[in-house]
């Protein structure tokens, strides 16, 4: 049964990670007194202003925040453009934006909490929580001779999925669309596609109905990008007691004074939410705005379904690069923090990078990625176009806001990190 209270966070646990935090710490202290450090300039850092605006300028995106901490400051929070184009409503820094599939960073740091109580391990099946999970099944192309028409069988999965699976992708759930053998099945138990907000229905639902489709992997054996992280917010319900809304807001987003993220936008901060614009080969239109405002407010969608505010989400950041902590509350200890971003998928993932961690990607080769970065960094991006890296080197955090969908041809959501690592320069050397 699932309880509306709210979540108790242990009041112990800021000085145990603390302490903590400085002895896994203590080596790169050592270490940054032997060399001298990069700082952020800030007539480089211009050169960002200028491309935003200039993609402003051509009609290839609205408006956009950018948010930018170094060495734990924020030394970089701007707006650009329009909030709204038809009403003339500039861009304020606390926009509220939807963020889609950063809310994959999140739900995994929740289930992380819950992980570090002993409530769990990350190789425990699913199905230990999830009953509906056992005995799951693997979409394969029809054997030869098959009757006309059949696009798919079936084989048993040869392991169960496993609550790691769902955090790094190797369950083998997709959302259901695009190559998925099984779409038309997917679409016809209405899940598909990784938008959830407007379903008139729990998580628990969708996550029940999903059971009882076939993967479109066999656990362990590849990385394809689904419905996981809804999972886990399922299976954080299951655990906790609680609605995921309820134990994001109790244990992630009040201890760290995120006041405006959330599943949906409560009616006085309407006039704070950015407008979706959609971006096609020759003009910028008014795209789809979904129904985080006037929709069912049900389904909690840990995967996708979050909204939040550059600074809300710059600070959930900065805990995860300060291992964990944040003035003085602690989420996770650091050992957690560093399980998350080490490669969890070997040479299962590639894309941009060539690794895949707890939640995000993770820059392992900077030299395979062929871009401006630094071996350790993370990241991930939003289907309305955002982009957010953590560079634990660097000690960076640099986010880019905006709401577009489609993009077609923009790449600004990507040159923007270079133009951020690009600033970094030498400090001067302390006699």
């Amino acid at each position: 049964m699932i309880l509306r209270t709210k979540g108790i966070m242990p009041t112990h646990r800021s000085l145990i990670c603390l302490v903590t935090a400085l002895l896994v710490q203590a080596p790169w202290l050592l270490a940054a007194e032997q060399t001298v450090p990069h700082r952020l300039d800030g007539s480089r850092l211009a050169r960002l202003d200028r491309s935003i605006e200039d993609y402003i300028e051509r009609k290839q995106l609205a408006g956009a925040v950018v948010y930018v901490a170094h060495n734990g400051r924020v030394e970089y929070l701007k707006s650009f453009g329009m909030q709204d184009v038809e009403s003339g409503k500039k861009m304020p820094t606390d926009a509220i934006f939807r963020i889609a599939s950063m809310s994959k960073a999140v739900t995994t740091v929740a289930a992380l909490i819950l992980y570090e109580e002993g409530r769990f391990l990350l190789n425990d099946p699913v199905s230990k929580y999830i009953p509906e999970f056992a005995n799951m099944s693997v979409a394969v192309a029809p054997v030869a001779g098959a009757s006309p028409g059949t696009k798919y069988t079936t084989v048993p999965a040869q392991r169960p999925v496993t609550i790691r699976d769902l955090m790094c992708h190797t369950a083998g759930l997709s959302y259901g669309d695009g190559a998925t053998l099984a779409a038309d099945d997917y679409k016809a138990a209405n899940v598909q596609g990784w938008y959830l907000v407007d379903h008139d229905e729990p998580i628990g639902d969708v996550v029940k109905r999903l059971a009882k489709l076939p993967l479109h992997a066999q656990p362990g054996e590849a990385w394809v990008y689904g419905f996981g992280t809804d999972v886990l917010g399922h299976l954080i319900e299951r655990v906790s007691g609680q609605p995921l809304d309820l134990f994001l807001e109790g244990r992630v987003f009040e201890p760290l004074k995120m006041t405006d993220t959330g599943f949906f936008l409560p009616n006085e901060k309407q006039a704070r939410l950015a407008t979706v614009y959609a971006r096609s080969r020759t003009e910028l239109q008014r795209g789809d705005q979904g129904a985080y405002v006037d929709g069912p407010r049900k389904c909690f969608s840990g995967g996708a379904g979050l909204l939040s505010t550059a600074t809300d989400y710059g600070r959930f950041l900065q805990m995860l690069l300060n291992g964990g902590e944040l003035d003085g509350v602690c989420l996770l200890s650091p050992k957690t923090v560093e399980l998350m971003h080490q490669n969890h998928v070997g040479d299962k993932y590639h894309r941009d990078v060539s690794a895949f961690g707890l939640g995000f990607w993770i820059n392992d080769d900077p030299g395979y990625y062929g871009e401006i970065s630094s071996k350790g960094s993370y990241g991930w991006g939003s289907a309305y176009y955002p982009q957010y890296l953590v560079d634990p080197q660097e000690k960076l955090v640099a986010l880019f806001l905006t709401q577009l969908r489609p993009a077609t041809d923009v790449d600004l959501n990507t040159k923007f990190k270079v133009m951020v690592y690009q600033s970094l320069v030498q400090a001067p050397s302390v006699p």
